[in-house]
């Protein structure tokens, strides 16, 4: 095949799949122009090159569909669902054309009159046309676009050059506009790559080994520097390998429109997490996965209209997609809430195909009798229908899902709703990881599953008790359970009890611990995929090999947790958590984790946890001084430190320097105490207005006076702007709801404004606030940022002034948009103030004036 012809093909291939959502898109806005001419470009340039390869069939319905979108571009025709539903039609022949392309190299023949007649009449004002129907393209080779001949070698995208291909484009889009170069680089080149840099990772860590164990240090320096350009060269090659999930999602908008149209149902999309990164191997074999379960939950899962209205839900059914990483692992939810599985039919199909009889379905929970549903061949559907009733779709999940080592989970409240949740371990990564010791062995587990690290034992450590036979861990007040991981794993352990470590980790929302005999270092780790033979063992996610050469298994928490049975009946339907979700809410009048700590004079202080990134111990040799201010190289970056006392003096310093650091995006400092002392849960309650600079005023903890530490101020000395802001103002004792995505924010605002009085409730997203006002909570005045995932601030103050009980209440945005044009926006959206982020005085300013004059209703 001709090189030009396969760039083109690739080029229109990803073209396509970006038209598919953009169409939908357009379809529920007609006056996004931004869509529009997103749209527009992708055809006319698919149409420009067909010419100048010759490809006259392409070239005709890019043509006509081009004209249809031309006239909702200049505005003389406005964009139908009919004239959406046409033009779809045209990208799927298009489609199908491109992948005869591909199977023979040549156009196939075909008649496209009816369907140029139809975009034609589009175009012609006919409001009324019907969508055509495109007949499947017969050609020598059907099963092209399903599965590309070997020859074609799979490619991926990386940073470089222009391409020698000049695609058609319009003039207007190039420039500030243009998309990033790019060169196309065979997956094996990058597999290549990725398996030099997994055992330069390791020849790295054996030098390291080394070094730490020789008296020389002569090899310190050149090493550490190897280090760097190792870890940087690593982050590099793997970045070629990841994609953010959402391009596995590019279809599915397009699907479930489709779906909607053809079942008769009203389905609502919701896609969150779509920048989470996953291998491309990984993303490829989960593309068909969720197909199928995304269809399944469109035609089983969600009622008609009339059934939902009739069921008390609202008319349109709604169908989530969430991706997170969770120790170690990505973990992809699938949910709707529809009328959830009848377990009662599910027993009389099993009964019916003789998969079990009826006392080992008495003796099932009711989710092993939901898991039938991945036999292959067994479908709960009372007619097959175009959509699903085969059998088929939840095999092909469980099948694909199993080949990359990965589970599936289905968790359904039948009138509530399904939910799906799939795990797909590391198969091939290079992760932070903690090094322990059970039972005389040693093992990994992943930091990003490592909660915080204890030592038991010992006077005034925390101290292990027990519950009849089970062991638990009292922490801050709180009972943990344990899990004995040389127990578990049958290995006998010379630790007792008294002298052990316990590594929290979290899983979903249960917290449990797991002792270990010793703990050595953290270590960057390569991982390998578990062998087949150990797969059953679900304790392990992988393997790797430490820098003496010796090969160790990774523990996987979510594994414990299955095999001990902690939190293993935790799961909850997604309708189920949303009525929940009010409780979830960060109150100001709730006891919060606080971080005490010595600084400057004897007097105890305290900052909230949730606002400490990390507490390091850095080494006093590693402290610079720059312009008379400290910094540190940390994690690749120059981190300002600044010292509570005012000024550091490195001759006197101690020799390790205790840290708290601070982090918020590409943002991070360090804060330079002389002590950690402990952690604690208590209501904040300050008294005081903050006279003193950076600290919001004094608590009592422990029965002890302690000061509580104003963190913007502290971060404001860094010398960079984090949010601007100055002096804290006076309370006056109302009820706030705080509507803000990021953590850090909501920890650095919720003590601040409730040190002035107020009674404040943080919320993560607009949903949750409009769950809150359905369920009848009550507020003062609703404070809000603008850029937020899913709804933002500016729809959010839509929705509440449009109506209800919060109407007329003082609506404020907090926020860092403060370009004229947002403001202006902001409040013709219905915002009362616009407050910079973060300017305690002036948020503090605008709720006192708000507050004593209210938003008219």
């Amino acid at each position: 095949m001709d090189d030009l012809l396969t760039d083109f093909l690739t080029e229109t291939q990803e073209g396509l799949g970006a038209l598919d959502a953009a169409l939908v898109r357009l379809e529920r806005a007609p006056e996004d122009m931004a869509t529009l001419s997103e749209v527009f470009r992708i055809v006319h340039t698919i149409k420009g090159t067909c010419g100048f390869l010759g490809l006259t069939r392409m070239e005709g319905v890019a043509h006509a569909a081009e004209n249809v979108l031309g006239r909702y571009r200049d505005g003389t025709l406005r964009a139908t669902q009919a004239g959406i539903s046409v033009i779809l039609g045209a990208i799927d022949c298009i489609r199908g054309i491109v992948a005869a392309l591909e199977g023979t190299g040549t156009e196939p023949e075909g008649d496209d009159a009816s369907l140029i007649a139809a975009l034609d009449a589009v175009a012609g004002g006919d409001a009324i046309a019907p969508p055509p129907v495109v007949a499947p393209i017969a050609v020598t080779a059907p099963a092209a676009e399903a599965e590309p001949p070997p020859a074609r070698a799979p490619a991926a995208m990386v940073p470089a050059a222009p391409q020698a291909a000049p695609p058609a484009t319009e003039p207007e889009s190039a420039g500030a506009n243009a998309p990033p170069q790019t060169i196309r680089v065979t997956v094996e080149v990058l597999e290549g790559l990725m398996m030099l840099v997994s055992e330069l990772v390791l020849t790295r860590n054996q030098l390291l080994q080394l070094s730490r164990n020789g008296a020389d240090n002569a090899f310190a320096v050149p090493l550490q520097r190897l280090s760097h350009i190792t870890s940087d060269l690593q982050e590099g090659v793997m970045k070629t390998r990841m994609q953010p999930i959402g391009n596995a999602w590019a279809k599915l908008p397009r699907l479930v429109r489709d779906l909607g149209v053809e079942l008769g149902k009203k389905i609502e999309l919701e896609m969150r997490g779509a920048e989470t990164e996953l291998d491309r191997q990984v993303l490829e074999l989960i593309k068909d996965p969720l197909t199928h379960m995304v269809r399944n939950s469109a035609d089983h899962g969600l009622e008609t209209p009339e059934q939902r209205v009739a069921a008390g839900k609202p008319e349109a059914g709604r169908i989530m997609l969430n991706a997170s990483h969770e120790g170690g692992h990505i973990i992809i939810e699938i949910a709707d809430d529809g009328r959830g599985l009848n377990a009662e039919r599910i027993r009389q199909k099993v009964l019916a195909q003789g998969l079990a009889t009826e006392a080992e379905l008495a003796a099932m929970p009711e989710r092993e009798i939901q898991r039938f549903i991945f036999r292959a061949g067994f479908s709960t559907a009372a007619a097959v229908t175009a959509v699903s009733g085969r059998g088929v779709g939840m095999d092909v999940v469980k099948t694909n899902m199993e080949r990359i080592g990965g589970t599936i989970e289905v968790r359904s409240k039948e009138g509530r709703g399904t939910a799906f949740i799939v795990k797909i371990p590391l198969t091939l990564a290079i992760v932070s990881a903690l090094i322990v010791e059970a039972g005389g062995e040693r093992f990994a587990i992943p930091q990003i599953g490592v909660v915080e690290l204890v030592r038991v034992g010992g006077e005034g450590a925390p101290q292990l008790e027990r519950i009849k036979d089970s062991a638990v861990l009292r922490l801050r007040d709180r009972l943990l359970p344990l899990v004995n991981l040389a127990g578990l794993l049958q290995l006998e352990s010379s630790a007792t009890e008294e002298s052990a470590f316990v590594i929290v980790t979290q899983v979903g929302a249960h917290v449990f611990g797991i002792i270990v005999d010793r703990v050595f270092d953290t270590e960057e780790i390569v991982v390998k995929p578990v062998a087949p033979i150990l797969r059953h063992v679900t304790m392990f996610s992988g393997n790797t090999i430490l820098g003496d050469g010796s090969v160790i298994m990774i523990l996987d928490p979510n594994g414990i947790a299955r095999a001990t049975g902690v939190g293993a009946e935790s799961g909850e339907g997604e309708a189920e958590r949303d009525g929940k979700r009010q409780v979830i809410a960060h109150r100001s009048d709730q006891r919060t984790a606080l971080l005490l700590f010595r600084a400057g004079d004897a007097t105890p202080k305290a900052v909230p946890l949730g606002l400490v990134a990390r507490l390091e111990d850095v080494e006093r040799a590693r402290i610079e001084n720059a312009g008379g201010r400290p910094l540190v190289q940390y994690r690749g970056k120059l981190m300002p430190l600044v010292p509570m006392s005012g000024h550091w003096d490195q001759a006197m310093a101690p020799e390790r320097q205790p840290v708290l650091v601070f982090s918020d995006g590409d943002r991070t400092m360090g804060l330079m105490v002389d002590e950690i002392l402990d952690v604690v849960e208590e209501v904040m309650t300050i008294d005081g207005a903050g006279e003193r600079p950076g600290f919001l005023g004094t608590t009592v903890i422990g029965g002890k006076v302690t000061e509580m530490l104003d963190t913007a101020w502290w971060l404001r000395q860094a010398g960079e702007d984090w949010f601007g802001g100055a002096e804290p103002a006076a309370g006056a004792g109302r009820r706030i709801l705080l509507v803000e995505d990021s953590a850090f924010f909501r920890n650095l605002v919720v003590p601040a404004i409730g040190a002035a009085g107020y009674a404040v409730t943080a919320v993560p997203d607009a949903e949750e606030a409009l769950r809150l006002r359905e369920a009848g909570a009550s507020f003062d005045a609703v404070i809000s940022d603008i850029a937020m995932p899913g709804m933002d601030g500016f729809a959010l103050a839509h929705a509440l002034r449009e109506s209800g009980p919060w109407r007329s209440l003082p609506l404020i945005a907090l926020t860092g948009c403060s370009d004229p044009a947002d403001i202006e926006r902001g409040r013709a959206a219905g915002f009362t103030d616009y407050v910079a982020k973060f300017d305690r005085a002036a948020l503090l300013d605008s709720l006192r004036q708000c507050l004593s004059a209210p938003v008219a209703g």
